[in-house]
């Protein structure tokens, strides 16, 4: 992946995947997991010039998280100079103000404000990408499309019909049919099976179950089955698309 050239009051969301912070590509990484080891809300590493960097974490715990993070792109970067970045400068002000007051419930609140940051940054992320190739974004920019998107990814082990989203979405069935296609790009039902295997695919790659696991925790009756319709979503099976992704070097 190459790297991000960061300026002053830029902000970043990483969503999946292990990253380096520099002033220079050359400088020897410290592991995280020793500094943030500190009992402590701030930390100095490093003698170079003065870079102040705000962060936290924001864990996604719906059933379709998991599936949701496989689709955004590894980094999100919202440049300062951007119109709409003006929110975000007053959000990190806040956020900032807040982990350095000692006030009662200021955890609670800066833990809103992260999950606020994130929200914008995903509105942020929406308005310049191309959602040709991310059609399941032009259905969440639907209010009555994205209602039964949400229930899809609430419930993606359910057996989902079409009259079942249609009454979600209180229309007619060939009425929603045609407008879920229009506005995600594939219909009703290919959605769901296609949004379970994301599911899987991410549990393949990042989880510890086996795939036998894996498949009873979406919903299938048997191993076999899940294979046959993993295959036919990506093109391998699921022993094959794990040994492959875990061979890959994390970056």
């Amino acid at each position: 992946m190459p790297p991000y050239y960061l300026r002053k009051g830029d902000c970043f969301i990483v969503c999946r995947t292990p990253f380096v912070l520099a002033s220079d590509a050359h400088i020897e990484a410290i592991d995280a997991a020793e500094i943030f080891a500190q009992p402590t809300t701030s930390l100095t590493v490093g003698a170079g010039d003065t870079v102040a960097l705000l962060g936290g974490s924001v864990a996604l715990e719906n059933s379709g998280a998991d599936g949701l993070l496989e689709l955004l792109p590894p980094v999100i970067v919202i440049n300062a100079e951007l119109d709409r970045a003006s929110s975000f400068a007053w959000l990190l002000d806040q956020l900032d103000n807040e982990w350095r007051s000692s006030q009662a419930g200021s955890y609670a609140v800066c833990n809103e404000l992260l999950k606020i940051i994130f929200v914008h940054s995903l509105r942020q992320y929406m308005g310049t990408a191309n959602l040709a190739d991310i059609a399941w974004l032009g259905g969440l920019q639907d209010p009555v499309i994205a209602k039964v998107m949400s229930a899809i990814h609430a419930s993606p082990t359910k057996s989902w019909r079409l009259i079942d989203m249609a009454k979600i979405a209180c229309m007619s069935r060939s009425s929603f049919a045609a407008l879920f296609k229009a506005k995600v790009g594939k219909a009703p039902i290919e959605y769901a099976s296609w949004w379970r295997m994301q599911i899987a695919a991410s549990r393949l790659k990042n989880g510890v179950d086996s795939v036998g696991q894996t498949a009873a925790s979406l919903g299938y009756l048997s191993d076999a089955a899940f294979g046959v319709a993993f295959k036919r979503m990506h093109g391998k099976s699921p022993g094959q698309y794990r040994r492959e992704a875990n061979s890959r070097p994390s970056g």
